[in-house]
């Protein structure tokens, strides 16, 4: 097999994991309610693990230039300025039944699945091995994530199979992400050190001003307590992925 087929199968089969939030349609009610909360707050500690864990040691690894904080505010900026819009295109003397940071996720997802695309092209071209681990690697990240990105799509009030359809269409990006990669990467210098601390400034900004005050909405002690374990558990687990494939 080709090394391009290698990466197209390796990025398709990453891009089908966004369907693994479809193990929660049968749920419903105060069931799915309480899982949903959970999966917001598990999903605040992995894209605070990934951009802290992640994106920004590999942003500032040797080569990386010293404008990477400089990325990181932009992404803010910039997803705060997409969220303004996002609410005045859908909430203009209206009410807003679909929250912005929905939409949010899926753009920020979006750009992270485009630089995992961007990673697993690199890295078949520089060897096989080095191609199957780097999309081991990505796999685990991304079970947990999509599950987490589900159940957020739908907090935000997108029914549960439009966003399994938009969480899909996010995780396409992967495949664009290694198509760029494979034929354009030898053209385009400087594109990864842009985007890795830019989607890492949109995951700080979407887990910090969206997804946590929603968690503040819950104020008894036991659902407080088991926020805080999930938020962890989201956390611990980008950590420990980064130590098994450190």
């Amino acid at each position: 097999m080709s090394v391009f087929l290698l990466i197209l199968t390796s990025v398709i089969l990453v891009s089908l994991l966004s369907f693994v939030g479809a193990v929660f349609l049968a749920l419903k009610g105060k069931t799915f309610e309480r899982l949903l909360i959970g999966l917001v707050a598990f999903s605040s500690g992995a894209l605070l693990g990934g951009a802290f864990l992640h994106l920004l040691p590999e942003s500032l690894a040797p080569g990386f230039n010293g404008n990477v904080f400089v990325y990181v505010i932009f992404g803010m900026v910039l997803f705060f300025i997409l969220e303004k819009f996002l609410y005045w295109r859908h909430c203009h003397e209206a009410e807003c039944d679909i929250h912005a940071f929905a939409y949010l996720n899926l753009i920020g997802d979006g750009v992270h699945n485009f630089i995992d695309g961007i990673i697993i092209a690199t890295s078949f071209l520089a060897s096989v091995s080095l191609g199957a681990t780097a999309t081991l690697a990505i796999i685990s990240h991304e079970v947990p994530q999509e599950i987490g990105d589900f159940g957020v799509i739908v907090y935000g009030g997108i029914g549960k199979k439009r966003a399994l359809g938009y969480n899909f269409l996010s995780a396409l990006m992967a495949v664009f992400g290694a198509i760029f990669a494979y034929f354009l990467s030898p053209y385009v210098g400087g594109l990864t050190t842009f985007m890795l601390p830019f989607a890492a400034g949109g995951f700080i900004y979407i887990a910090s001003t969206d997804l946590m005050p929603e968690l503040h909405k819950m104020r008894k002690p036991r659902d407080s307590l088991t926020q805080l374990t999930l938020l962890l558990a989201g956390i611990i687990l980008m950590w420990s992925l980064k130590i098994l494939f450190k």
